[in-house]
């Protein structure tokens, strides 16, 4: 009886493992699709199924990210290294999601917007995550800044307190005396008649 390392060299086995790796169904093919690296562009993809696979696989090391990124025991260096690494992670997930559109997907870059919009509107409550504070998962940015997020930790860092006390300072929101303050008579049709044009009507 031959060996297993002798069945292994056969010709038929070859070819066999062959045929295998060359379906896409079969499970050859998907643990050496599974140890296939993400090319470093999203316009390098182009099946539409790895596409969605390198995303979700984006997703999972940007909430690995989050959850490590909690610990402020960590230092201002590795906080601010991971932060630095979420975002650029956030950005490598758009160009993913650009290029599933592309490849005729969904347009999760709408839905994430959208998804965003409705948890800011409702008030603490992430539809997507089910999660009660929001601004953890989806991180708080500020406003020019690029895109540029700060998650967990990172946000008590020193400098970037002062730069969100500056933007709070900046945004001041407007009282109803604030309105009012600039409107006239005017407004209310007042002094419609002093022109004489509605009169000679």
């Amino acid at each position: 009886m031959a060996r297993p390392e002798e069945k292994a060299q056969a010709m038929l086995n070859k070819w066999v493992k062959m045929k295998q790796e060359g379906d896409p169904t079969s499970t050859l093919s998907r643990l050496a699709a599974r140890r296939e690296k993400r090319p470093f562009l999203a316009s390098h993809c182009e099946h539409l199924a790895d596409a969605e696979r390198f995303r979700k696989q984006i997703i999972r090391e940007i909430s690995e990210g989050v959850k490590k990124i909690q610990n402020v025991g960590l230092g201002e260096h590795a906080i601010r290294d991971l932060n630095d690494g979420i975002n650029k992670l956030m950005r490598e997930k758009w160009h993913w999601n650009r290029r599933i559109k592309e490849l005729g997907g969904q347009d999760f870059n709408k839905l994430e917007r959208k998804a965003m919009l409705l948890a800011e509107k409702e008030g603490g409550t992430n539809t997507i995550t089910g999660a009660v504070d929001h601004t953890d998962s989806i991180g708080t940015g500020l406003k020019g800044s690029g895109g540029y997020r700060y998650f967990g930790a990172a946000k008590d860092l020193p400098g970037v307190k002062e730069l969100f006390a500056r933007h709070a300072a900046k945004v001041t929101k407007r009282k109803r005396g604030d309105v009012y303050k600039y409107i006239t008579p005017d407004y209310y049709g007042l002094r419609d008649e002093e022109d004489g044009v509605l009169l000679e009507l």
